[in-house]
């Protein structure tokens, strides 16, 4: 037994040699190599279209340590790092107490990173976790451990840390304090040093009440560390803290979630180098338009009466792909979640247009009338289907394309998706850039199935741009500190609808707000008509728990999304309001130019019909819609009804 405890021990210890002269060893290795150059490799500079800086942790921003409160150094050391200045980059004993804690406690939640470990990964562009990463963020370590003083460590650190979106404790100290680092007070200090652990919870912009329990804990472990006093801690504690809430460009509500897209993209451009090192620093041009964005935060809070409620929304140039403006929810200083990029809902009644798009393809003109009554469908399978139109409003005879389209009826929309097979609408969407895997179903019809805005947007562009699909994209081009281009977006349209038919449906998606068509039932966004002044092509949508809105000229799209993360069911106001922050961010946007429509194709008539019925008129109520020349309707000729003969009427 003594014999076996001893092989034992002394395994244990030829392990612990080795381990030893390898950790030496690579010290060593890291010392005959040169010096890391991480004076420029604080973040990123990003511009907007205008090439003017707008937020980021840009090296404008940096602060010498002797800049620094002692407070905030001292809070920082404390709650990451109590051994900071004692370790070699990496704290041993908390990581073995650490890996019992977490044993013990069957969880994954005590870490043992060092100051020194953090500022390693802080100088990396991706964020996974891979074992190559970890290996690279190690040796990374050793390397600063190596080269660098303390506190020359803890000022990079400080400088590249996230505040809640906020980058580096200048930035910081401005953005919640309006004040330099240099003037930050203890209990000021105690609170930023609280939120880089969970920016998210400890923001005191998110949720105050966490925050305030993490400064608790960030000024008992300053009082243990012997940084300061109970009585100062207490102190400090108890202290109201005022929040800086400007208005300025650089303080938009919004304008965060658009970097947050800005960086998801940069992590997927392959020719990027991964570590800051390898760069020292980025300047990423962006797409960014202040002023488009300035409309779209403006109509949000002037039109946006339910408090609650979450919103999403992206405007776009269509010829290009540019995303000019983006907001991912109401306030990105309560929640980070990107509901534009992130979310998928059922997009309703906007799903339509592709639809109307595929009929036009097969034969189908603004005059082809399906009658619009109750109906349920019956099906080979026993299965019925019975959809209904909003306010259970239906004109009880025939209605033509246009007038569907206007009132977007249900009953025509799945007839039409019937008559022409449940596959045609999928292939449509494949086409225009939905590659998700979509469901032949009738409800596909009325947008049963669940998108991201973003996506939406890369769909309807196909419609803005007359046919040809581009990718929404954030970047434009990225350079060194030294302005040698490492990545230039270029856009690559693809022609995958006809123009003639485009054309068509853009101006059937008019009617939407025509007062020509107010009959039995009103247009979808007739309410929005008279802020309208230029021309537009319009699309709204309902579902119980969703509202959306696409509309677009051949200067801008823009898509909106509201509803609730936890599917409350929206309400007729909610919808409303919608159109209006549409409208208002539409009209304050183009405020400047003149009215850019799109030129009617030569093989394309324009013919005054009436709205209900589809049929040319020549006098009477009566609105200009567009066939292909030789589809028109006469005085003699009219088109479709009710060509389904599986349809049983109640």
């Amino acid at each position: 037994m003594k014999k076996k405890k001893h092989k034992k021990l002394k395994i244990f210890l030829i392990v612990i040699t080795i381990l030893i002269t390898a950790y030496f060893g690579l010290y060593l290795y890291a010392l005959a190599m040169p010096k890391l150059p991480i004076d420029g490799a604080n973040g990123y500079y990003l511009y907007d279209n205008q090439k003017k800086l707008y937020t980021g942790s840009a090296s404008k921003d940096w602060a010498s340590l002797n800049d620094i409160s002692d407070y905030a150094k001292k809070a920082t050391i404390s709650i990451e790092d109590k051994n900071f200045y004692n370790h070699q980059g990496f704290d041993f004993l908390r990581i073995i107490k650490a890996f019992f804690t977490n044993i013990k406690n069957k969880s994954n939640t005590q870490g043992a990173s060092t100051i020194t470990q953090q500022y390693s990964k802080n100088l990396f562009l991706e964020f996974d976790k891979t074992w190559e990463r970890k290996i690279k963020e190690a040796w990374l370590t050793i390397r600063l451990e190596v080269h660098y003083d303390k506190d020359e460590i803890l000022e990079g650190y400080l400088n590249t840390i996230n505040y809640g979106g906020i980058f580096g404790i200048e930035n910081a100290s401005k953005y919640y304090f309006d004040k330099n680092a240099n003037e930050l007070s203890l209990a000021e200090a105690s609170m930023l040093a609280g939120i880089p652990k969970n920016p998210s919870s400890y923001s005191p912009l998110i949720n105050e009440k966490k925050a305030k329990e993490r400064q608790r804990l960030v000024l008992n472990s300053m009082v243990k560390n012997k940084f300061i006093t109970e009585k100062e801690a207490l102190k400090a504690y108890k202290t109201k803290l005022v929040y800086k809430t400007g208005t300025d460009e650089d303080e938009l509500k919004m304008i965060m979630y658009y970097q947050d897209a800005v960086m998801e993209e940069l992590e997927s451009i392959d020719s990027i180098p991964s570590s800051f090192l390898d760069t020292s620093g980025l300047k990423i041009y962006t797409n960014l338009d202040i002023k488009t964005q300035k409309a779209l935060e403006e109509s949000v809070k002037e039109d946006i009466t339910n408090e609650k409620i979450q919103l999403a929304g992206m405007a776009m140039e269509p010829s290009t792909g540019k995303v000019l403006a983006l907001t991912g929810g109401r306030d990105y200083s309560k929640s980070q979640y990107n509901r534009a990029i992130q979310a998928k809902r059922q997009v309703g009644s906007t799903l339509k247009p592709f639809l109307y798009y595929s009929a036009l393809e097969n034969g189908f003109t603004a005059s082809s009338t399906f009658t619009s009554e109750k109906t349920t469908f019956s099906f080979s399978n026993g299965k019925t289907y019975s959809p209904k139109n909003y306010n259970n409003k239906y004109a009880r005879g025939p209605i033509s394309m246009a007038a569907a389209i206007s009132y977007s009826d249900n009953i025509y929309a799945v007839k039409t998706h019937l008559f022409l097979g449940e596959n045609n609408l999928v292939n449509i969407l494949k086409r225009v850039g939905i590659n998700e895997k979509v469901s032949t179903m009738p409800s596909l019809a009325l947008g049963a199935e669940e998108f991201s805005l973003i996506e939406m947007m890369g769909a309807y562009s196909t419609l803005a741009n007359e046919g040809s699909k581009v990718k929404p994209y954030f970047i434009s081009k990225i350079t060194d500190m030294e302005d040698n281009v490492l990545y230039e977006y270029k856009q690559s349209p693809e022609n995958v609808l006809n123009k003639s038919n485009v054309y068509i449906l853009n101006e059937l998606l008019t009617t939407t707000y025509a007062k020509e068509f107010i009959d039995y039932n009103y247009p979808t966004c007739y309410s929005i008509n008279q802020k309208m002044t230029k021309k537009y092509a319009i699309k709204s949508g309902t579902t119980d728990t969703d509202n959306l809105i696409f509309g677009y000229n051949k200067d801008l799209l823009i898509g909106l999304w509201s509803g609730y993360d936890d599917n409350t069911k929206v309400n007729n106001i909610d919808s409303s309001n919608l159109k209006n922050v549409w409208v208002d961010t539409m009209e304050k946007a183009l405020k400047d130019k003149k009215d850019n429509w799109y030129k009617t194709p030569e093989n394309v008539v324009g013919v005054p019909i009436d709205p209900i019925s589809g049929k040319a008129v020549s006098s009477g109520k009566a609105k200009v819609l567009y066939y292909i020349k030789g589809t028109e309707p006469t005085a003699d000729r009219n088109l479709l009804d009710d060509a389904i003969p599986t349809i049983k009427e109640e």
